[in-house]
């Protein structure tokens, strides 16, 4: 893609502060840095979100995520969480159209990431809920 920032740091176009590169990923600090050490995984093979992963994409990208989160844990003894964020959409704050995972230490819980999410379960009965449970189910791919 000629106009997408990620593709552009994968091809050295932008440069980027590298924590990790082979042929399938680059990962990468992000220059927000949210909280410190706050970590972009990028596919090298331009897919917009999860939703183009196919079974080969998504079984070379999926397991290196805890190996990623595992690292940024030992890297600094005051991380005590780490939040891993991957938005699909622009409805879900997604703003780089080039699937990625951030990887955000958490130090405190008055750090300056929040994530909420709020409770909506008095909304919705048994038989509603396995009714979505069931729609679900019915689109999975094997």
């Amino acid at each position: 893609m000629n106009d997408c920032i990620f593709c552009k740091i994968i091809d050295g176009t932008i440069p980027s502060v590298s924590v990790y590169e082979d042929d399938d990923i680059k990962v990468f600090l992000d220059i927000s840095q949210t909280t410190p050490g706050h970590t972009l995984l990028v596919p090298k093979k331009h897919v917009a979100n999860i939703f183009e992963y196919d079974d080969s994409l998504a079984q070379t990208i999926l397991p290196k995520i805890p190996v990623i989160a595992r690292a940024i844990k030992k890297s600094n003894p005051k991380i005590l969480g780490l939040n891993i964020v991957n938005n699909n959409g622009a409805i879900a704050y997604q703003s780089v159209f080039h699937s990625h995972f951030h990887f955000i230490p958490r130090f405190a819980d008055t750090d300056s990431f929040a994530m909420t999410f709020k409770d909506n379960s008095e909304k919705y009965s048994s038989d509603e809920l396995q009714e979505i449970a069931d729609r679900i189910h019915e689109n999975m791919e094997e």
